[in-house]
């Protein structure tokens, strides 16, 4: 009982230290005298820039399963990772845990660099853009097994993490708890999914070259890397013209 009263004090004497360290890495990332860079930020930052992503992800699974059943099972599996990742976290989380956001925190609000007037909600515990897109995006890892797509999903996710660290409205500490529960939720949502579905077979005799060890088409998954790409060009030509 000592022994854990013992950790628990100490954890409370490491608690402000963090905190110091999480606002100080902010500080360090937060903005820039670039107004190129805002507008790149706010681009993609906002859900609508990635709407051609989710509909090519979305062609995919279609041209890839061939049951209805089984393509929604795979829409459920995604409809899943949001609500354990995001609408968890904005429902139940943050106002549990309620801490400041950058752009509200009484400590360095004033010194946090804010654009185009955006500041989001109060409480940021933690990131439901990092825990969304890394929970989608592990899910389709572990989905599709390309490994050019995985990267690319990589590479999203974690272009959304900047855009939140670059507009101040979440400490590097939010990022990472949100990453974290998104491997979590992707992974697990995969396992429920894979158990489900695991006595559907593919129902075509699978070419190694061609085919990836889930029987996805590998050029198929050329598809949204392509969109990411274009995507990424998009918002760097947009920006130079807002």
């Amino acid at each position: 009982m000592e022994g854990l009263l013992e950790i628990l004090i100490d954890a409370q004497g490491l608690l402000p230290v963090l905190e110091s360290l999480d606002r100080s890495a902010l500080l360090a990332v937060n903005g820039s005298d670039s107004l190129y860079l805002d507008r790149m930020a706010h681009v993609l930052t906002t859900a609508i820039t990635w709407v051609p992503l989710y509909i090519s992800l979305f062609i995919v699974v279609l041209r890839n399963n061939d049951t209805v059943r089984k393509v929604l099972m795979i829409l459920g599996a995604a409809a899943l990772c949001v609500l354990l990742a995001g609408t968890v976290d904005d429902l139940i989380v943050k106002p549990t845990v309620a801490r400041w956001r950058p752009t509200h925190d009484p400590v360095i609000g004033s010194l946090v660099d804010i654009v185009d007037g955006y500041r989001g909600g109060k409480y940021g515990f933690f990131s439901a853009h990092a825990c969304n897109t890394f929970s989608i995006a592990i899910l389709f890892c572990w989905m599709v097994r390309s490994r050019l797509l995985s990267v690319a999903m990589v590479i999203w996710s974690l272009t959304n993490c900047w855009t939140r660290l670059y507009l101040g409205v979440h400490f590097p500490g939010d990022i990472l708890v949100g990453l974290t529960w998104g491997f979590i939720v992707g992974t697990s949502v995969y396992y429920l999914f894979y158990r489900l579905t695991r006595h559907m077979s593919v129902g075509r005799r699978l070419i190694s070259s061609q085919y990836t060890v889930t029987g996805y088409q590998r050029s198929d998954c050329d598809i949204p890397v392509a969109v990411l790409v274009f995507t990424l060009v998009f918002a760097l030509i947009k920006s130079c013209i807002l």
